[in-house]
């Protein structure tokens, strides 16, 4: 009873005041890496969320395949909070002469490795995979900065917020999303959707915030761009509903009344969400940033097209010959969470006319539609294979 009380006293307190002090309190108490890390390392040991639905786990897993794939893993471990990802086995066995590269946020690490035996990371190379989708980054990160000797960002755009924490550390290293394992399940009769529409998709998770993601904008352009069409239905596919109500009613409440917009909320695993990817015409992105933008990338590679905000990681695999890039302008972040709401933080805020206009261009013209995703997968083949990600392992020294 006690503990529960604490517990509910704990979650009363501001977020940030949490995020803070528990991420303060585990850089104390974990030991740090050595200064200075060890010239080679013997493979790497891959750690992260490994069985998540989120964007960082599988990135964890794409990093792991490719490690794998070409000689380099010496393991794939679990990391991260507690209340998510289960604790690590056998820790004790992973081999000592192998980097670790440690799929997590910054003030996610150190509590992560709480859980690892004293001097784990003793005599080790500690490389952190961060995503961060603002120009500044919350003072939280900085106590995880002191477990990294190297920071891998997904985009220029992250790598050059995260450059003003650790100057000098910081190495762009797309996620290797071309050469990972895109498996495809179902088609349009498998998911309840009709075979002669043109088919509009947008896809997030809730926990990445419904602010950022911007779905009331696509939902207001779409509504714009085609009324009450009945040739064209919009998807809306959210995860993460059961821990965000409020957020889902929201969203609904934008939708009702409209026969062209459908929402769908069910759990999927990857090989059906890229079949559900496939199985529509347009992929719509009226995010307000990303980091990197990992269901833009997965539809280019795919061959849809893309209509997208023009700015933030995603303009690393996009350019306005291989998508449809929205203009917009900055605005002061405004996030009820509190997740982005840092002094001084700007994100976009797309054109609403450009959008109802690329809107209606593509679902209006198939060739455009076919054009344009043939251009955007070719680009996306080349921007974001492994040449990045091995050439990184080569400067850290480290060694099949």
């Amino acid at each position: 009873m006690a503990a529960r009380m604490a517990h509910g006293a704990w979650r009363l307190l501001p977020m940030n005041f949490r995020r803070e002090t528990m991420a303060g309190v585990a850089a104390r108490l974990v030991q740090k890496p050595d200064a200075v890390p060890p010239e080679t390392s013997r493979g790497v040991i891959v750690a992260g969320d490994v069985a998540g639905p989120n964007g960082l786990a599988e990135t964890a897993r794409m990093i792991f395949s490719s490690a794998e794939r070409h000689g380099f893993s010496r393991g794939f471990v679990p990391l991260g909070l507690p209340s998510v990802v289960p604790a690590p086995a056998a820790a004790e066995i992973l081999p000592r002469d192998a980097a670790l590269v440690a799929v997590v946020n910054a003030p996610i690490l150190p509590v992560g490795l709480l859980r690892y035996p004293k001097g784990f990371l003793a005599g080790r190379r500690v490389i952190g995979v961060w995503a961060w989708e603002l120009p500044v980054v919350p003072s939280t990160w900085r106590f995880g900065a002191k477990f990294a000797h190297e920071i891998w960002a997904p985009s220029q755009f992250t790598a050059d917020a995260l450059e003003r924490l650790a100057p000098g550390r910081v190495r762009v290293v797309p996620y290797p999303l071309a050469a990972a394992d895109l498996a495809v399940a179902g088609d349009r009769a498998s998911f309840g959707l009709p075979e002669h529409k043109v088919l509009v998709l947008t896809v997030f998770n809730l926990s990445s915030s419904m602010e950022r993601k911007n779905p009331l904008g696509s939902i207001a352009a779409f509504r714009a761009a085609f009324g009450e069409r009945a040739d064209v239905l919009f998807v809306l596919k959210l995860s993460g509903v059961e821990d965000y109500p409020a957020d889902l009613a929201v969203i609904r409440a934008a939708a009702m009344g409209a026969v062209n917009i459908l929402v769908m909320t069910e759990t999927l695993p990857e090989p059906r969400l890229r079949g559900l990817i496939a199985a529509c015409d347009i992929l719509l992105s009226l995010h307000r940033s990303e980091g990197f933008g990992l269901m833009p990338a997965s539809a280019m590679l795919l061959g849809r097209p893309v209509i997208a905000t023009a700015w933030s990681g995603n303009l690393d695999f996009m350019t306005a010959d291989n998508a449809a890039l929205v203009s917009c302008k900055l605005v002061p972040v405004r996030d009820p969470r509190g997740t982005y709401q840092l002094p001084g933080a700007l994100w976009a805020e797309p054109d609403r006319e450009e959008s109802v206009a690329w809107l209606r261009l593509l679902v209006d013209d198939a060739g455009l539609r076919a054009s344009m995703g043939a251009a955007g997968q070719n680009f996306a083949r080349e921007k974001l294979g492994e040449t990045a990600l091995l050439a990184a392992f080569s400067a850290n020294g480290i060694l099949r």
